[in-house]
Parts: structure tokens; sequence; C-alpha cells
């Protein structure tokens, strides 16, 4: 039995996450390391903190001790960590949304990026550039940050977190090819925003889950 050991930074994904992980992923052990004070640290500071880092790396070395087979990154607020981290340790650390950045990249050439933080923002900008460099090729991004979606959902205002997005994404739905949700907690809007702006639509959680089940495929294969 294959163990993956899933790091959150906030509260909420993780439901979303292990129902994916059933379907796509039945019989492994799913392990939650969650600590929501990282996000919420970051959220202060505006930024990645040397102190977020260090914890961030200190749950990592956990998920080893765990015995994980893969470390699923849950954040993109924080995914350049995972990325300095890496050559650290044996486990592979996989970045919920690398796989939705690869195809939004592979298949779009303007990609709108909606997020209800702006410390999310520059981090998922960067790794579309980044992939897109790899492929070879040149991508137009386009910003929508819904302003108070994030604290309204912590709040308990959910209503109000779904108009802010969908506001957010109808101001870039005529410049846009697609629409990337940069947080995997916007999961719950990918359909609405569809509907509501007739784009295709990526979210991170079942493309990042997938991500993990290939990255274990293969290790077996080559075991």
């Amino acid at each position: 039995m294959s163990t993956v050991v899933a790091i959150y930074t906030g509260q909420g994904l993780s439901e979303r996450i292990q129902p994916l992980f059933r379907e796509e992923l039945p019989g492994t052990r799913l392990v939650s390391i969650t600590d929501d004070s990282l996000i919420a640290d970051v959220i202060g500071a505006g930024k990645v903190t040397p102190e977020v880092t260090r914890r961030l790396i200190q749950y990592y070395r956990h998920a080893e001790e765990i015995g994980a087979d893969a470390i699923l990154n849950t954040c993109s607020s924080v995914g350049e960590v995972a990325d300095w981290a890496m050559p650290m340790f044996r486990t592979p650390i996989i970045k919920i949304d690398e796989a939705m950045a690869q195809l939004a990249t592979q298949r779009f050439d303007r990609i709108g990026v909606l997020a209800t933080l702006p410390t999310t923002l520059e981090p998922t900008r960067r790794l579309l550039h980044k992939e897109a460099a790899q492929q070879g090729r040149n991508v137009q991004i386009l910003d929508a940050l819904a302003a108070g979606a994030y604290q309204a959902l912590v709040a308990g205002r959910p209503e109000e977190h779904d108009r802010l997005i969908t506001e957010a994404a109808k101001s870039i739905a005529d410049q846009a090819d697609v629409l990337v949700l940069a947080q995997g907690s916007m999961v719950r809007m990918e359909e609405v925003l569809k509907q509501a702006t007739g784009l295709p639509v990526y979210s991170s959680p079942r493309l990042g889950v997938i991500a993990v089940k290939d990255n274990l495929e293969k290790r077996k294969a080559n075991s």
C-alpha cells in the first residue's frame, strides 16, 4: 500500500481532496497535515516568510518520517518553497497546481488567472511562465483578484465568496481563452464559472491527485 502525505496550509481543502484520492487512488493511505497558521502568516506578511519556509520544510520531514511515497503540496502560495526544497528530500514533492499549469500553457495562449488572495497571484503567474518557457511557448497572462472573497469564505459567507469570484472572472473573460483557478479551495467554482463565462475553467485538485497517481505508478514501474 502506498502512503501519500498531503500538507495543507489552511482549512477546507482536505474535504475536497480526500474523495479524489478515493476515486483516483483507492487503497492508498492518505495522511493529512494541516497548519492554518501558515497561510495566515503569508497573508499577514504579504509574502512567504523565512519562518513559514522553515515550518513547511519541517512538515516535509515529518512526511518522510511517516513513510510517505509521495508528498502533495496543496497550497499554491507556498509552491515555490516546494521547488526549493525538493533536492533536500528523497520523497518526491508534487505541487498541486503544476499539472494544471502545464495543461493550460500547452493548450491556450491567453490565460486568465483568478485568485482570492494577492499572495497567490504572483507565484501562479511565475509558474505559468515557467511552464510555457519549458514548452517553448509564449503566453499572455491576465490577472483577476476577487478581493474580499477569501475573507468572505472564512467568515462563513460562501454566497459572497462565489459572487466576488464570478465578477472577477467576468471582468477578464473577453480577453482570455481559459480561466485558471489559482487556489485549490476555488474548485467549487469550476462549473459555475464555465456557465458564467463560456470558457474552459481549470482547477488544481483533481489534476494534482492524478499527478500523484502518475508519479507513484512510474516509480513502481521503475522499481
